[in-house]
């Protein structure tokens, strides 16, 4: 029962974190995609989030330090997540959907995907 719990406040802290580096991106995407385009400003707003998720992830998510392992494991689990989303941003352009709306399916699709990503890098006892 313990474990459950423990397990379940991770799941919450992970999807805070998830909101919070969220709602950067699309801060920034949004920000920026009148002045440099839909696929610059994506880019930008991913890098600029992904900065801010890692060091959250490290010491709220999981309470741990970060380390080079953890870095390069949650870089390519963004970059999966990256090359996944930047294609998914594409497609929903490409059929219609207006640019300032089309980041939102995407975290839709992705998010469960990075979660389970990620929560491999920082549980595994590889260090």
């Amino acid at each position: 029962m313990i474990q459950r719990k423990k397990l379940f406040a991770t799941f919450v802290r992970f999807g805070m974190v998830g909101v919070l580096a969220t709602a950067l991106h699309y801060g920034l995407y949004y920000l920026l995609h009148f002045i440099m385009g839909a696929n610059a400003a994506f880019t930008v707003g991913y890098l600029l989030g992904f900065v801010a998720n890692f060091y959250l992830t490290s010491y709220f998510t999981f309470g741990t330090s970060p380390s080079w392992r953890k870095l390069f494991g949650m870089g390519g689990a963004h970059a999966v997540n990256y090359l996944l989303q930047i294609g998914l941003l594409n497609f929903f352009l490409w059929t219609g959907v207006d640019e300032v709306w089309a980041p939102l399916p995407v975290y839709a699709i992705t998010v469960p995907v990075n979660f389970i990503l990620v929560r491999f890098v920082f549980t595994s006892k590889n260090e």
